[in-house]
Order: structure tokens, then sequence, then C-alpha cells
């Protein structure tokens, strides 16, 4: 038997999804629970569009966190399977976590999730009070009762009501070991080291995406797809001085937008590339020459033929 599946007796290995209303704090969670930035994040709803699995390794176990978009009710093709994404990762999955901001009360989009879940009725479900570092004591012990309150009315039986801050990380830990004791017994499903069984492809479409997002207007977040089209190392480069090659392409919806993304004198462009540069080279541990060039995709996010062609 190879060293990767020699385990201890009792080790629980198995996936534990987050789920939420837009930020509610999933995606900083992720990060926190794998010590590493995995996902990206931003304060603008539906930021996550993928169901990347971050990769935590303990002694005891292994815990895949599924990452997912936030369920909300859709406007668009894309909003509409964003949503079946959710819905099918609900069904996959040893554990439902699902978070809900303690600086916020609990409000009609987290009712109408947790009234979806409930429809799933053998996962075991968490309810995790996040970002508990910007709300105060009197706030949070309100709304650990109003949680309480809607597995009553839902019918939904949480295992536990965990308060937590992923920015200070303020009870990670006693998460962590949560949903590790309920995982299922069973040898390790990735080698030690993993972080994330994302393709680098992916992660680098990610952060490209996590820079553009920064400081653009309200309407334009979720107009902005982008898609690796080419990565590989440079041919001609000695191996200890490795250089990789990203081509990038950023589609907007319509020709206006295409200009608030590039910038006057194409400096907004510039600040994004730069930007996302240092975060690929941080997680990829290789220095990258980033080459971003910005398209417009009429109307991507309601044609079918758009979206397959993006990825969705």
């Amino acid at each position: 038997m190879s060293e990767y599946f020699s385990f201890p007796e009792g080790y629980r290995s198995g996936f534990a999804s987050f789920v939420g209303r837009p930020n509610a704090g999933k995606s900083t969670l992720t990060n926190s629970l794998v010590g590493r930035k995995i996902v990206i994040t931003s304060d603008k709803p539906q930021t996550t569009r993928t169901v990347v699995r971050g990769i935590v390794h303990r002694d005891d176990a292994q815990l895949i966190l599924v990452d997912t978009p936030g369920l909300h009710r859709p406007r668009t093709l894309l909003g509409e399977r964003l949503n079946d994404l959710v819905r099918t990762t609900w069904a996959e999955v040893d554990v439902v976590a699902v978070c809900l901001p303690a600086n916020e009360k609990v409000g009609p989009g987290d009712r109408f999730l947790v009234t979806e879940l409930a429809k799933v009725r053998r996962t075991p479900k968490v309810a995790v009070a996040t970002k508990t570092d910007l709300a105060s004591p009197e706030q949070i012990g309100q709304h650990l009762l109003d949680i309480a309150e809607l597995g009553r009315e839902t019918g939904i039986e949480w295992q536990e009501i965990v308060p937590v801050s992923a920015v200070s990380g303020d009870q990670i830990g006693l998460l962590a070991d949560l949903l590790a004791g309920l995982m299922p017994e069973g040898p390790p499903l990735y080698p030690d080291g993993d972080l994330t069984d994302a393709p680098e492809e992916i992660l680098a479409a990610e952060l490209i995406r996590e820079a553009a997002l920064d400081g653009v207007r309200d309407e334009l977040p979720h107009s902005i797809a982008v898609v690796v089209e080419e990565m590989g190392l440079r041919a001609d480069r000695p191996e200890d001085k490795p250089l990789l090659d990203i081509s990038a392409s950023l589609y907007v919806e319509r020709s206006s937008q295409k200009g608030i993304v590039i910038g006057r004198k194409g400096e907004r462009l510039r600040r994004v590339g730069t930007a996302a540069r240092h975060q690929i080279e941080a997680l990829l541990g290789t220095p990258v020459y980033l080459d971003l060039h910005v398209k417009v995709a009429k109307d991507w996010q309601r044609d079918p033929k758009q979206l397959r062609k993006l990825g969705f």
C-alpha cells in the first residue's frame, strides 16, 4: 500500500459545501480554512461563478470544501445556471454549511435559501454565523437565536450553529473540527499538499476577474467574464528562470463597458493586469507575463451559445 493511502484508524474524508446568499462570506471562509487564497473574493454579489474545491489537510481528516455561487432569484440565463450548479452540489456533498452574516439580520434571501435547502432531506446541515468581527456581542446573540428560529420554521434540524470570523480567525479551528467530525470514515481523497483541484487556467481566469471587479460600477460586475486563451511556460527560458505566459480575454456585454474596463489611455486595464499578475504569481509560485485583451460578447449572460463559449 502506498504511503499516500496510509492513514490512521478513524480517519475521515469528505465534502462540505458552503452555501449562502451572495456576499455572505463563503469564499473568505474557504480561503481561511485552507490557509491559502484559492477562491476570489469581492464585495460585489455573485462574485463566485464556479464550484472551486479547497482541500484542508489534517492529521485526522481531509476536508474538501466546495465553494458555490450564492443562491439568488435569477434575472438571466447565467443566474439560472448558477442556481442549478448550487442545487446539484447540495445533493452530492456530505455536509452543507449555510453562511448567515452576523452583521445583517436574517432576511427574505436567507429564508428562500434555507427553504430550498430543506428539500435536500438526507444531508446534514450546519449554520455558520459569519463576519462576527463586524457585529457586537448583543447582535451575535440575537443572530444565533434568529438562526435557530429559522431552522424551526423551515423544518431544518441544525447539527450545530457556529459563530465565526474568517478575518480574525475566531472559531475557525472549531468549525474545522466540527466539519471533520461529520465526514464519513475513509482514506484521503487527494494527495498531501494539494490545496485545490481547480485547473490552473481556471484559477488564473478567476484572479484576473477579481482584479477587474475592483472599483467598477455596480452594473458592470455581472457583465465581466474572463477566459484564459493560452497558458504555458516560455520555451527559451533556462529552468532556474521560468516565465509563465498567460494570454486572457475579458468579455463584456456592450461597447460602452469595454471603455470602462480599459480606462483612459488603457490605465485601468494596466492596473488590473498588475494586480492579477501579482496574485497569480503568489498562487503558482512562478513569474508571469500577462497579456490581456477586452472583447465584447453582446448580452452574453442571456445567450445560450455565448454562455457555452464562456464555459457556463
